[in-house]
C-alpha cells in the first residue's frame, strides 16, 4: 500500500502543477494580450545584453535580435540525505539523515544555465554487528553545475510550464565522522574517526586531512564530480516549485564516510557516495521591466513563430498586380483586358453597359435605350423616332435652392479676411457644394474714388481666392462684381444661376492692397 507520506507528496506535485497552469495567461500569439508566447523582448532594448547588436537588428544590419537579459535564481532546498556505502542503506532502520541549501542559478543560454550552491548534511549509520550504537557524518560542500534545460525549446507551444532538467558538475567537500565505542581497532576511542589512520587511498584528490585538537585527522577535505536530474513547477512569474535528485561521488577512493573501512572485499566495497532527495522553492531575481524571467523558462521560438504571425521586422516587398488597361481589375481576373480608359467596370473588369445595346456607359449616350429600340448607332442611340410630345419641349432653366447666403465685413482701409469671414465662407462654400446648379455673386462697393475702387476689387479678390483655392469651388461658378454704390467695408454674397464673369483685371493696381 502507498504510504501516506507518499500520497501527500504526489498530491502537493499535482497542486503545484495545476496552479502553473492556471497563472500562466493565455496561449496565444494574436491580439492585444499579452501571452506565455510573447517575443517582445526582441524590440525592446531595455531588456537585451547587447545593445551593439539590438541596434544592428532594428536596424537591418543583423538578421539576429540580441539576447535578452534573464532574471537570477536564487532557492531554497531541504530533503533526506543517505550516504552509499559499506552498511546497507535499509538496515537496522537506516533512514538517511538530512540536508539542507541554497544555491543561485543563472542562465548562459535558453537551455544551458550554472548554479553555485551550497549543501549542508548529518547522516546517522546504524552500528556494526551490533557492538557500535551509530557513527554519524557531518558534511558540508560547496558545488558548481552545468544545468541543460530539457524542454525549453518547442515548435509546437511557447513558453514551458513545467522544466525538465539534467545535470553535472564539481563540488568540494569537507567530512567529518564520529563514532561509538571501538570496534576491533577500525574506530579510536569513543569521538571522532581518524581519516589519516583507515584511509587507504589519501591521495590524488583528497588534498588535507584536518586536525582535532587532541592531534587525530577527523576531518577530510576531498573532490567530487556530482550529476542528476530534476523538475520545477512555475507557481507564478516569481516563484517555482522543484524537487530533484543529486548523486555525489568523490573523485578517490575515500571510504571512511560512513565510519566503516570495507576489508572483506565485498561487492559493496570501493569509495562511499552520497545521494540527496531534496524538494526546493526558488524565487526570481531582477527587475522586470529590464529582464525576463530566467531564460530556461522563455522559448526562443517565440520570436520566429510571433514574427512569421504578425511581421514587425520582416521587409515585406510591395505586392505587385498587374492591370494593363488600368480598370482596378488585375489582369489574372480582367474579363475585358483593353478596357477603354475612364469607363466604369463590373468585378470582372467588364465595360458597364446599363441597357444592354452593346454600347458602353462611358460612350453612351442614351444610357436607357429601350430594347424596342435597337439596334443603336455607334453612340448607342436607338432607332425609335422622337415622341411628337417631346419635339417641342425647350430645357428647363436650372434653379438655384439656396434662399440666401451672408454679407463678409472687412476692416476699414483692409483687403484681410478675419477668422469670422472664414467660418462664413466655409458655409457657404458647403451650400455651394451641396447645390451644383448654384452660383455665388460676389457683390463689392465702393464707387467714391479710385482708391475705393480697388479696395473694393481687392475684397472681392480675396473672397473668390479663397473659395476656389481653399475650399475647391469652381471659378465657373464665382461672378466678380466691383465697385458698386455702398459701404466700402461689406462684399454680399448672391446665390444666383445667372451667368457673368468670374475675374476681372484690377482698376488701379498701383493702388491694389498685398
Amino acid at each position: 500500500m502507498v504510504s501516506k507520506k507518499l500520497k501527500l507528496l504526489l498530491a502537493l506535485v499535482g497542486l503545484m502543477q495545476i496552479s502553473s497552469y492556471a497563472q500562466d495567461g493565455t496561449t496565444t500569439t494574436t491580439g492585444s494580450s499579452t501571452s506565455s508566447t510573447d517575443a517582445s523582448w526582441a524590440y525592446d532594448s531595455s531588456k537585451v545584453s547587447n545593445t551593439t547588436q539590438y541596434n544592428e537588428f532594428v536596424n537591418y544590419q543583423n538578421p539576429y535580435p540580441a539576447k535578452p537579459r534573464g532574471m537570477w535564481e536564487l532557492s531554497v532546498l531541504g530533503g533526506n540525505a543517505i550516504i552509499i556505502g559499506d552498511r546497507p542503506i535499509l538496515a537496522d532502520g537506516y533512514s538517511g539523515g538530512f540536508a539542507g541549501g541554497v544555491a543561485a542559478r543563472f542562465a548562459l543560454s535558453h537551455v544551458f544555465s550554472t548554479r553555485l550552491g551550497y549543501v549542508a548534511s548529518i547522516q546517522k549509520i546504524p552500528g556494526y554487528k551490533n557492538y557500535i550504537p551509530y557513527s554519524s557524518n557531518t558534511t558540508h560542500m560547496l558545488n558548481l553545475d552545468l544545468i541543460a534545460s530539457l524542454n525549453t525549446l518547442s515548435s509546437f507551444r511557447g513558453n514551458p510550464k513545467v522544466n525538465y532538467y539534467v545535470f553535472a558538475g564539481y563540488s568540494i567537500a569537507a567530512s567529518q565522522v564520529a563514532a561509538g565505542n571501538p570496534d576491533d581497532g577500525i574506530f579510536s576511542a569513543t569521538g571522532p574517526v581518524r581519516f589519516d589512520l583507515y584511509q587507504k587511498d589519501s591521495k590524488n584528490f583528497i588534498s588535507t586531512f584536518h586536525e582535532d585538537d587532541n592531534g587525530n585527522k577527523n576531518q577530510a577535505l576531498y573532490h567530487n564530480l556530482a550529476f542528476g536530474a530534476g523538475i520545477d513547477f512555475r507557481i507564478s512569474p516569481r516563484i517555482t516549485f522543484g524537487v530533484e535528485e543529486r548523486i555525489v561521488a568523490p573523485l578517490t577512493g575515500v571510504d571512511m564516510l560512513d565510519g566503516y573501512i570495507n576489508q572483506s572485499g565485498s561487492v559493496r566495497g570501493g569509495a562511499d557516495k552520497f545521494a540527496f532527495s531534496t524538494a526546493k522553492i526558488a524565487f526570481n531575481l531582477g527587475n522586470s521591466a529590464t529582464h525576463t524571467a530566467p531564460l530556461w523558462w522563455v522559448n526562443p521560438n517565440n520570436y520566429l513563430y510571433n514574427e512569421v504571425a504578425t511581421p514587425k521586422h520582416m521587409k515585406l516587398p510591395p505586392v505587385v498586380l498587374p492591370d494593363a488597361d488600368g480598370d482596378g481589375v488585375t489582369d489574372q481576373f480582367d474579363m475585358e483586358p483593353s478596357t477603354p480608359a475612364g469607363c466604369a467596370v463590373d468585378v470582372k473588369g467588364v465595360s458597364l453597359d446599363t441597357d444592354g445595346d452593346g454600347v458602353p456607359d462611358c460612350k453612351d449616350k442614351e444610357k436607357l435605350t429601350p430594347q424596342n429600340c435597337f439596334p443603336v448607332n455607334a453612340d448607342g442611340v436607338g432607332t425609335c423616332p422622337e415622341p411628337e410630345c417631346c419635339k417641342n419641349l425647350q430645357p428647363v432653366a436650372p434653379v438655384c435652392a439656396i434662399g440666401s447666403l451672408p454679407s463678409v465685413q472687412f476692416k476699414s482701409g483692409s483687403a484681410k479676411l478675419s477668422s469670422t469671414a472664414t467660418s462664413l465662407l466655409d458655409n457657404v462654400a458647403q451650400q455651394l457644394q451641396a447645390n451644383p446648379t448654384c452660383k455665388v455673386k460676389l457683390v463689392g462697393y465702393g464707387a467714391s474714388d479710385k482708391r475705393a475702387q480697388q479696395l473694393s476689387w481687392d475684397h472681392v479678390n480675396a473672397i473668390k481666392t479663397y473659395l476656389s483655392e481653399k475650399q475647391g469651388i469652381s471659378e465657373t461658378r464665382i461672378i466678380f462684381t466691383y465697385g458698386m454704390d455702398g459701404s466700402a467695408t461689406t462684399v454680399d454674397l448672391v446665390p444666383t444661376t445667372e451667368e457673368g464673369p468670374n475675374t476681372v483685371p484690377a482698376p488701379h493696381p498701383n493702388l491694389r492692397k498685398g
